[in-house]
């Protein structure tokens, strides 16, 4: 039962990693407790853990005995085969009464509406990514009655959301963190064939790397390790926040430490309701501390904590695993191979006998890449919001020059990858002054797609995370006219999402990768250490920051608004299998050309105007065609 303070109420929700544990949970001082089943959660790596159908009905039973509330994780994407799983699987978590699901995927909640679930409550996960009031507004709109906030939001802004929303809010209060924005990290995916948004993620985050810049080499050891959530001094601060649900992460932690922590929350929350004039905030801190699995952070909550926000604990075994055992190390990005364009065709290979005009588009980072792609014939240019320095975003002068001079080229304005309130601001008087200007949008979020999608022509872009045609209906019916493929798509699942596509698909076919978004700024590290050695950047400018690992170095790059941007080190590169892919759904090809060069975006340019006029020479120029990064990659299309 939830607790109340001042008629706020208060929820504290307990992680459980299978029945031993939840059987020591549902005892502890908790209000509600949260579980995946054996498929279709973000917890699908290690053995033993997760509830069978028949166990979940067994939880749900003990909680409500016990006064207490159950929700299930149904939080990883779907791909279009899981669909039909999906449909039964809700219908049977209703069944049994469980009381809310937790959802990534808005594919899910188009089946809950298809299906008619009713009697369940649906939330938003974290890995939806809820950062701006438009896209908490929308979730509310369809009905969702909970929103798990972006782990990148500050209590002030988590309490002007739910003020002006009425919605419940969900905010981690302690446990494992990742130092990337949520659902847009496809590192482990596009490396390792293994999607963190699946419910897979082999961390690469927690691999070792050094940052080089400048020719410098700096001695970072995990620089993108992040530091566990710890928010137990500060109840207090989430109350009055507004926060409804106070969420403790670790369903794969080990019972023992799990219900320690439960009933020491839970303590300082009954001690704080009781007694808020003499409640002591500290005790029992130093007793978390000394059980810690890693060092602690508040992360976000007040502010962007810096590079204070990385781990230097080290675990036992000298990693960062919270198991103690390592499961993942540096990877190198799969390489194209004729192995991998056999796989690829067996896999993908379509015959088409259509003789549709396939449209080229292209991402730019400044005005000169998009006069080169006007130059050239583009069909579409998606001009960055989110400029790499030294660039800048263009005056409306050179925007209206630039207009004057399309001919048949589209000009669509790309949205940053994630919008805090004061970019929605600018985002929309932007619109509204020169919104005329373009010939559409390509959107990041779902606020921004609910608000645009009547007014503009708009597309989603891949970190929308469109992996199934559910997901895809859920867009069309608010408008949207062209959806992106998720990067993390791989080559056995391409042929059945272009087939039941209900919308044009555009599908990124060249570039480097933007595996990694971050509020953390790693070139703070290059300001505060001192060089331990000289080594100029392999593929990269010197002034681009990188992350070296044994297996190579990754690009990151910096916004106007001090996001990092890591990209791959190899350059996808499917010029080899465009004859593989001919797909009547799919409507245009996309090259990433934000960190290219003129020169290399022109040759770019050049070869997939031919490739595209006749696939039939697409091997041919793919062997005449010489990488300027770390080499070629079919991405997640070679798994």
């Amino acid at each position: 039962m939830a607790k109340y303070f001042n008629h706020k109420k208060i929820e504290l929700l307990a992680p459980s990693g299978n029945m031993d544990t939840f059987k020591q949970i549902v005892k502890a001082n908790c209000d509600a407790i949260y579980l995946g089943g054996k498929s279709l959660n973000m917890r699908m790596i290690r053995k033993g853990y997760n509830f069978s159908n028949e166990e979940i009905k067994e939880a749900v039973n003990m909680a409500h005995d016990s006064d207490k509330k159950v929700y299930v994780t149904v939080n990883n994407m779907l791909n279009d085969s899981e669909i039909d799983e999906a449909a039964e699987y809700l219908h049977y978590l209703e069944s049994v009464n469980v009381d809310g699901i937790i959802v990534q995927d808005l594919g899910v909640v188009q089946l809950c509406k298809e299906q008619n679930i009713k009697k369940i409550e649906i939330h938003s996960s974290v890995m939806m990514n809820v950062h701006n009031m438009d896209f908490v507004k929308a979730l509310k709109e369809d009905g969702l009655t909970r929103v798990v906030l972006s782990r990148e939001m500050d209590l002030k802004t988590a309490k002007l959301l739910q003020t002006e929303t009425g919605v419940e809010t969900e905010y981690f209060m302690h446990g494992d963190m990742c130092s990337v924005n949520g659902a847009n990290c496809y590192f482990s995916s596009i490396a390792m064939g293994n999607s963190s948004n699946r419910g897979r993620c082999f961390k690469p985050c927690r691999w070792s790397y050094r940052v080089k810049k400048d020719g410098n080499v700096y001695p970072t050891e995990y620089p993108l390790a992040a530091k566990d959530m710890y928010m137990y001094e500060h109840i207090p601060e989430l109350i009055e926040a507004n926060v409804t649900s106070f969420k403790i992460e670790g369903r794969m932690r080990e019972p023992g430490f799990i219900v320690d922590l439960v009933n020491t929350y839970g303590d300082a929350i009954d001690r704080y309701i009781e007694d808020p004039l003499s409640y002591d905030r500290k005790k029992h801190a130093e007793e978390l501390y000394e059980n810690r699995k890693r060092d602690f952070s508040t992360a976000y909550a007040f502010s962007n904590p810096g590079l204070d926000f990385i781990n230097t604990r080290y675990e036992g075994t000298g990693k960062f695993y919270s198991t103690g055992k390592v499961f993942s190390t540096p990877t190198e990005e799969p390489e194209i191979s004729e192995k991998a364009l056999n796989k690829v065709h067996e896999k993908v290979g379509v015959e088409s006998s259509t003789t549709k005009t396939d449209l080229l588009s292209v991402k730019v980072n400044n005005l000169e890449q998009a006069q080169l792609c006007i130059e050239l014939g583009v069909k579409r240019i998606y001009l960055a919001t989110e400029v790499f320095l030294p660039d800048t975003f263009m005056t409306v002068e050179q925007l209206r020059s630039l207009i004057e001079t399309k001919k048949n080229t589209e000009i669509y304005l790309s949205l940053p990858q994630m919008m805090d309130e004061l970019q929605c601001e600018l985002i929309d008087q932007y619109l509204e002054k020169q919104g005329h200007l373009f010939d559409g949008i390509l959107a990041t979020n779902l606020g921004s797609i609910k608000k645009y999608a009547k007014k503009y022509n708009v597309i989603t872009d891949y970190n929308v995370n469109i992996y199934n045609r559910k997901a895809m209906d859920y867009y069309k019916k608010l408008g949207v006219k062209e959806s992106t493929v998720s990067i993390e798509m791989k080559g056995c699942e391409l042929p059945t999402f272009m087939k039941y596509a209900t919308n044009p698909v555009e599908l990124i076919v060249h570039g480097p990768l933007r595996v990694m978004y971050l509020d953390l700024d790693l070139y703070e590290n290059t300001r505060v250490l001192d060089p331990v050695e000289h080594e100029d950047n392999q593929f990269v400018n010197n002034e681009v920051l990188v992350l070296k690992s044994d297996k190579g170095e990754s690009p990151v790059y910096i916004d106007q608004n001090k996001k990092n941007h890591l990209f791959t080190a190899k350059e996808l590169c499917l010029l080899p299998v465009l004859q593989d892919i001919q797909f009547e759904s799919l409507k245009s090809y996309r090259i990433e050309g934000q960190t290219y060069s003129l020169d290399e975006l022109r040759v770019v340019i050049q070869i997939y105007k031919k490739a595209l006029n006749d696939k039939t020479k697409t091997k041919k120029l793919f062997e005449q065609f010489a990488t300027t990064r770390a080499g070629f990659t079919l991405g997640a299309l070679s798994f």
